[in-house]
Order: structure tokens, then sequence, then C-alpha cells
């Protein structure tokens, strides 16, 4: 088979103007790369860009064929990723159109071709008038996000019409590869690698399709099969199995290695090779464990037999202009995932389904993938027309992305039973498009297509079918009562889900990325380009009511931004924790969310520009394989009104040691009661503890009733062969009332580390550079007084700035 490829040598028709341009490509990229309009991130640029989502544009490239493409008795145009409403002409003459950018499409055009000067022509079409005039024909239908009405009817990245983090920009192109594709003997239409394990053996079958040419010889197949250490198996004839001795098997992250093979399938004529087909995969059984318990039943990814604790962050775009995204941009930020100890990631469904290098790397890291299908927020309209649609949408994307390692199951959607049960629709033609959807059509094709992959109708569900999806005892839940409930941070240990897919608070993003979208006079959390720059209804509003209930007035932005910071990565801090120590009744905790896909004060632990906030270095510690917790009991757990009736504040601790691996393991686990002097109140305490694996250890509780709330505080600390591996403090008040001390930090850096020292004791301490974009071993940690080495794995050692929440307050 022959292939060409034509990403190259593309033009944008504007204004009478020729806007060069290649493969990937957007019409808001190239219009700004070639200076045509203003930074839609800066300011309230956005407003003036949504505009230009209401015209059409075309785009133009010339090529020529080589010879020996144009032997082949059949060539198609083939768009790999093209968004999304689209007329295509090939030298004046119409071939077809596109309407769903999550398909592959291609097209039959080996009678227009010549070997010279050959002319393909895109006219994309305006999103935003196509949603109207369905509104107009159809009714608008229920939604319950701020986006452009009418994007059930679009099949395009729904966040692209805006989200409660997202601008709305609907932007159009093409964002993967374009290409030729000459058939003149058969080709390789579709592989499909299934794996039985059995007797420490792994035997691999083979569903091989080809699509036959006009001269319907018979053809043959090669499976060769190259094993991690570079050890080759190979079966001619077209092999329906083949068996793999002693096999390497894939682990997700801290569970084993990621080990891979690498299947190669060759579709032969004589000896002759027409086409190939090859992919990576991972040996391991992979499904949900879900079986009756005393809590209700189990949902748990069981990978090789082992249920394993998912942790991790829901993903989102990482751009909003797709042309700017890349491998190694998505490979930075995997990176930071795998630095704060992931080893799950949840691909959200109101997106686009990521690209084959975002899975591969997974695959590399070892994170298990919740990816969701394209459907969010929303009900949708199944015409006969539409069930095609989606229905060659998802066969486009099970098969493309069902061989990987990584893949731990498919969801139906996002929170759509669960709206539905919320009333937001009434509609007996929306409820039974939606059971037949979800119920019927998507399985059906998950379960033809990959059969041994775990499908679920939609996230949080019980099981489907508007069976009370918000069941606490059964299934994934979201848990927004943090945050959009204004309920305080140990609202989480009143429930404990059997998988928290999504729950997340707020924060600002860095000063310095707050810097790159605003001018000195918009730096105010209330003003116009801020509040654009918040796309979560009364954000600003819910985030000063938590700070007036956690920490003390800010001085100025810049403490703002950092309170805020500290605020998220608490709150995810008291969910995940509780979680863990539940380990068994809950068995996942997926933090929304994990990146931006432009600058805005949201949910993620890393922003837009890859700065980490408080919460990336939160979620590396209490994601981390071994974790000392602590269940303290103050204030902030009983009342925190103090100017409530007298009550005798319960101040106690319980510790607890989580052990997330395969190998028992024995650990140190001292603890204290200290004033903010950083002295010792009374004595310090300690307990070897041996922790059995994939379990948790709880230590006795212990009371400080002689504890002074503004003056006190516990510290703890977990150590192994004398290092330690998690620590941290708790208050029996809260950091407003703590009457801090004025820690007196200084920072020195020593080669790669920065040498942090304390007079007193210090409550999470930042350390910032020039750039604000560093990235260390830890930080926004506690200390006593004394000194604390952190090393630099990456940025410059410019400009160190260091405070703690002692700094937040005028003073």
């Amino acid at each position: 088979m022959e292939r060409q490829n034509l990403n190259g040598g593309w033009n944008l028709l504007w204004k009478e103007k020729t806007l060069d341009t290649q493969v990937p490509f957007s019409v808001y990229h190239d219009l700004f790369s070639h200076g045509e309009i203003e930074d839609p991130f800066y300011r309230d640029n956005e407003k003036e860009a949504l505009l230009l989502s209401r015209e059409d544009y075309t785009y133009q490239t010339e090529f020529d064929v080589t010879e020996q493409m144009m032997k082949n008795s059949q060539i198609r145009l083939k768009f790999l990723g093209i968004d999304t409403l689209a007329d295509i002409y090939l030298n004046g003459t119409h071939v077809g159109n596109t309407y769903n950018m999550h398909r592959t499409w291609e097209f039959s055009v080996r009678e227009l071709l010549k070997e010279k000067g050959n002319l393909l022509e895109i006219r994309f079409h305006s999103p935003i008038l196509y949603m109207e005039e369905q509104n107009r024909l159809q009714g608008k239908i229920p939604c319950n996000t701020d986006t452009i009405d009418g994007f059930p009817y679009l099949r395009k990245s729904n966040c692209m019409s805006g989200w409660d983090w997202a601008p709305k920009l609907p932007d159009m192109g093409i964002f993967r590869d374009v290409i030729l594709e000459g058939i003149d003997e058969d080709r390789l239409e579709d592989v499909c690698v299934r794996q039985s394990h059995e007797h420490g053996q792994v035997t691999l079958s083979f569903g091989v399709h080809t699509l036959k040419t006009h001269r319907g010889e018979r053809v043959r197949y090669r499976v060769t099969v190259t094993a991690p250490d570079g050890s080759v198996l190979t079966e001619e004839n077209s092999p329906k199995e083949l068996v793999i001795g002693n096999p390497k098997l894939w682990w997700p992250r801290g569970y084993g290695e990621q080990a891979l093979y690498t299947v190669r399938v060759e579709l032969l004529n004589g000896d002759k090779t027409e086409d190939v087909w090859e992919r990576r995969i991972g040996l391991r059984t992979m499904k949900m464990h879900m079986e009756k318990d005393q809590w209700g039943e189990s949902f748990a990814h069981e990978v090789n037999g082992v249920a394993i604790f998912a942790m991790g962050a829901d993903y989102i775009p990482e751009d909003c202009f797709l042309p700017r995204t890349s491998k190694e941009k998505t490979k930075k930020l995997l990176e930071q995932c795998a630095l704060a100890n992931y080893n799950a990631i949840r691909v959200w469904g109101g997106a686009y389904y990521p690209e084959d290098w975002f899975y591969d790397l997974c695959d590399e890291y070892g994170f298990l993938i919740w990816q969701d299908f394209m459907f969010a927020c929303s009900t949708y309209q199944l015409t006969e027309v539409f069930e095609e649609n989606i229905s060659r949408e998802i066969e486009d994307n099970v098969r493309r992305i069902r061989h990987h390692a990584c893949l731990g199951l498919w969801c139906g959607n996002n929170e759509m039973e669960g709206m539905i049960v919320e009333g937001y629709t009434k509609d007996p033609k929306l409820l039974g498009d939606y059971t037949r959807m979800y119920s019927y059509v998507i399985p059906k094709i998950v379960k033809r297509e990959d059969p041994d992959t775990f499908y679920w109708p939609s996230s949080p569900s019980s099981g489907g079918d508007f069976d009370d999806p918000q069941d606490e005892t059964r299934g994934d839940a979201h848990y927004w009562k943090v945050w959009h409930g204004y309920e305080p941070f140990t609202g989480y240990r009143k429930h404990n889900f059997r998988y928290a897919s999504e729950f997340g608070f707020e924060s600002l993003p860095a000063m310095k990325t707050i810097e790159s979208f605003t001018l000195p006079e918009d730096r105010n959390v209330f003003s116009y380009v801020m509040e654009k720059h918040q796309r979560s209804e009364n954000g600003y509003a819910k985030m000063m009511v938590y700070m007036a209930q956690y920490f003390p007035y800010a001085k100025d932005l810049s403490h703002l931004v950092y309170a805020s910071q500290l605020m998220q990565a608490q709150a995810m801090r008291y969910g995940v924790e509780h979680w863990r120590r539940n380990r068994g009744e809950c068995m996942g905790a997926i933090v929304w969310q994990l990146n931006d896909c432009w600058p805005v004060a949201s949910w993620s632990s890393i922003d837009y520009y890859g700065r980490w906030k408080a919460l990336h270095y939160f979620e590396k510690r209490f994601f981390a394989p071994v974790l000392l917790s602590c269940h303290e009991e103050g204030l902030l757990s009983q009342d925190p009104n103090v100017n409530a009736r007298p009550y005798e504040v319960e101040k106690s601790i319980r510790l607890h040691v989580a052990n997330e691996t395969l190998q028992e393991q024995k650990v140190l686990v001292r603890w204290s009661l200290r004033d903010s002097q950083s002295r010792i109140v009374g004595e310090e305490k300690e307990r070897e503890v041996c922790v059995k694996p994939l379990s948790g250890v709880w230590l006795e509780k212990e009371e400080y009733p002689q504890a002074d709330l503004q003056e006190h505080h516990v510290f703890y600390s977990c150590l192994q062969n004398g290092e330690v591996i998690s620590e941290g403090s708790v208050l029996f008040s809260m950091p407003k009332f703590y009457q801090y001390a004025n820690p007196n930090l200084t920072v020195e850096r020593e080669g790669d580390e920065l040498l942090v020292r304390a007079e007193k004791y210090a409550g999470s301490v930042e350390l910032l550079n020039e750039n604000e974009d560093w990235v260390l071993s830890d930080n926004y940690f506690d200390m006593e007084a004394g000194e604390k080495r952190v090393r630099i794995l990456s940025g410059d050692a410019k400009e160190i700035r260091v405070r703690s929440i002692y700094d937040i307050a005028a003073r």
C-alpha cells in the first residue's frame, strides 16, 4: 500500500490574503500566528474572537502525486481528524463533507487525481450558525453548563462551546494527518488482538479483517511478536493464535513494570508485503472487580488479579487550539503526573478523544485510563442519522484505542444519567433516547469491537438505567458538596464512596500566569477581566466564603493566590486521605482536574503554562505508595463558630499508615504535640508499624485535652530506614485562628538543592523562583524549627522567594 502525506503547503484564504500554514492547523491559531487578530486568551479578547466562529473559512493546498501512487487502482483521501463541518473539493469537484470531529473520514478520489498540480480545498462552515439553525429547527436541548446553546447537535468537542473552566472559542481546522492511500492489492482494514492468561502463559488470538480489491486473490498474513527483551516470535500462514511462555506482565504504575510487546501483522501476497499493522500491547488481565460485600457492592480496577486503588486526576484538552498540542507537551504533562504518584487518569467526556501518543505514553508510564466517550452534561436526540454518525465514531475510536495496555474501561458519558434523575429533562423521547444510546447502541458496539474491556454507562452511575446513580454503596461518584455546596473540608469524611471519580476545589493560577492575561489595573479578583477568566458561576464568591472560614484576609493578590491554592490542596487532602484510610470500601480517588486549556481560575493542579499549584505537590504526598495521614478532631470537624454556645471541643488525633504496594512495609511513626515556637509539649512518641500489602493500619487514638486551640498543633512523620517518607501537621483550629509565630524563613541554594531554615513552626512553606515555574522535590510543606533540604528537579533558581501561612495577613 502506498501512502502520501498531505500535511504541508496549506494556505488560509483570509480577506484577500493568503496565510501559509500546515497540518495541524486551525482558524484561530493561524489568524493569531499571522498577527491578524489579538491573542484570544488576553484580557477579554475572547469576546471578539468568538465572532470569528460565525464565519466560513477556506483552506487550500496544491500537491503532486507520485508516479507509484497513480499506479494504484484505488486511491483514498483520508482525514484522521477534521474539525468539524466541512466540504471537501478536489480539483474543483465536490468529493464529500464531514460533520464529526471524532471520526476518521475517507473519500475515493482516484478518478479526480492527476500527477501534477492537484488542488485540494476545504471549506469550513460556522459551527455557531449550525447550532443556532438546529435550535430553531429542533428546539433547544437541556444541558446544565454555561455553553453555546445547541452543542449537543454537533459532534464537536463540547468544551469548545464553553464550560465552567473553558472559553467559548469553537475553532475549525484539521488537527491530525491528511493522507492519500493507494490500494492496488488488499488492505488491512482491522486487526483485533485478544489475550487469554492460563497456566503461566498468554495466548494471543488474532482477528484480521482485510479490504478486498478487484483482484480478489487469496492473501495470508504473518504475525511477529517482539518481547521487551528483544526476543522474537514469528508465526507464518495466517495464525489464529500465538502462545507466549513466561510472559512479562504489564502493571499499573507502582505495582510492577510496564512491560510492552510489539505485535506486527504483515498482509502478504506471495512474498510481497501489501500492508502492515503494528502496535504495542501489554500482557495483563484487566477488569472491574464488582461483588457484594459488607458495604454494598465493590467497584475497583483489578489488574492481574490485584485490586488497585486508583489515584490520579481528570484530564481535559491541553489547549483550546489543537495545533499547539504535541507529543512533547503531553509527555511533559504526564511526567508531572508520574512525579505526583498517579496511577490512573480519567479522560473526561466533554472534549475529544486524545491523540495516539497520549495512550502510548500512558502505556509507558503505567497509568490506568478511565475512558469516557465524548458525551457530557446534556441529552441527545437519537435520530437515524445521529445513530449512524455516533456508531461510526464509537467504532473508529474503540478500534484505535482498544489495544493499549493502559485502557481500564469505557464509560458512556459524563454526568448525563445523574442530570436526568435530577430533573434536567422529563421529555419521554429524550429519556428513551438516553436509554437506547447508553444501554444498547454504544455497549453493543463496544462488545463487538472490544469484548474484553469493561463498559460502564455513565459517570457517576450505579450501573445504569437511572437506578439511583448517586448510591454511595455501588458504582462511582462525583461529589461536589465541598465547593458547590459550601460544606467544610471535613464533609468528605462523611462519605465512603466505592470510587470517587470526580471531586474538586477551585483555586487561582500562579501570579505569573495571571500577569500573562491582565494589565496591572485588572489584578483584582472582582475586576471584569479576572471574572472573564473565572468561568464557574459565582466562583470567586465561593472562594471568598471558604477563605473567610480558613484564612486571614490576604494582604494582596499574590497572597490571595497563595491562600486559594492552599485551600484547594487542603480540601483534596481531606478527601483523598480519608478514602485511602478506608481502602476496600473506597477504591478510587480521581481529582477534578489535572490541567487547563487556557489561563484561568479552575480546579486544575497544573495551570495552563505548566506551573504546579500547591495541589500537585500535595498530590505527590497523599498519592504516595506509603502514606501517613491523620484524622484529627477540632473546631473544623465540630463547630468552628467562635460565638457558638460553649462546648467541650474534642482535641484528638488518630494516625493511619496506608500501604498501596505489593510488599509488606515496616515503618517508624513519630508524633508530638508542639507549640508555635516548635517546642514539644509533653513528650514525643513513636511506634514501629508493620503494614501488610494493599492495606492500612490505624494507630490508637490520642487525645490532647490540654492543647491550646490557638497555640498547639501536632506534627507527625513516618520513617523508613531512617529516612522520612511521609510527614505533616494538623491544627485543632483553623489557620486563621492559629497564632503563628514568625518563622523567619531563609533559603539558600547549594548545588541542585535548596536549604530551607525555620526558627519556629512554619505552615505550608512555599518556595518560588523568578518565573514561578520550577519543579521541586517538595513544596508547600509544613516544617518545625530546623532545616529541610529540597531538590530542584527542573527550572532556574533565580530570585528565590519563600513564605508561609504567617505571611498571608498584613501585619
